[in-house]
């Protein structure tokens, strides 16, 4: 299922906390709502906001994916230079070629990877200006049946204002967190 992300911005986490509340009760799951904030401290103290995790606000994942390319055809290029010099023809054959080529990808997708720790996520790089001028990010991650109600809720805070919308999580990703969530709270109360 295509989820689609609605962004608001507000400078008031009270409001921020009453529609998280009010999209609960009306049968949106916690794992589709999030706040991003630099206010890390104010958020703690609104105990019903469901924060950005710190890896989310960071660009791991989409730095090492791209970095993973790289070092494919990094990886791709090292063989074929061996192989048109010829130099999988002597004693050694291809090992030390096959070797190299998954050390240089390794070690390429690896530094993707701290890149993308030292970067903020690319989905939140248009809301940079907003966040250092004090407001907070809200965004919820909807079904398409669920999208008229996110607008009616929202007309109950006028102190969110919409900021767009954007392709959210995948459905089967944020659904199993509701389920696994699920599972615990009442397996382990």
């Amino acid at each position: 299922m295509k989820l689609k992300r609605h962004f608001f911005i507000s400078d008031d986490l009270d409001d921020l906390e009453r529609f998280e509340e009010d999209l609960e009760q009306a049968g949106i799951v916690t794992p589709q709502i999030h706040v991003l904030t630099l206010n890390d401290s104010g958020a703690e103290n609104h105990h019903h906001l469901h924060q950005v995790t710190e890896f989310m606000k960071r660009d791991v994942v989409h730095s090492t994916l791209i970095c993973a390319v790289a070092g494919f055809c990094v990886a791709i290029l090292v063989l074929l230079v061996a192989w048109l010099a010829g130099w999988t023809n002597t004693a050694a054959g291809w090992l030390p070629f096959v070797f190299l080529a998954i050390v240089l990808f390794g070690f390429i997708t690896w530094e993707g990877g701290l890149r993308g720790i030292e970067t903020p996520n690319t989905h939140f790089q248009r809301f940079e200006r907003a966040l250092q001028d004090g407001k907070h990010v809200f965004f919820v991650d909807v079904a398409p049946g669920q999208e008229k109600l996110v607008r009616e809720l929202a007309r109950n805070h006028p102190t969110a204002e919409a900021a767009g919308t954007a392709p959210g999580a995948p459905g089967w990703l944020v659904f199993s967190q509701h389920r696994l969530r699920r599972f615990f709270a009442d397996t382990f109360p």
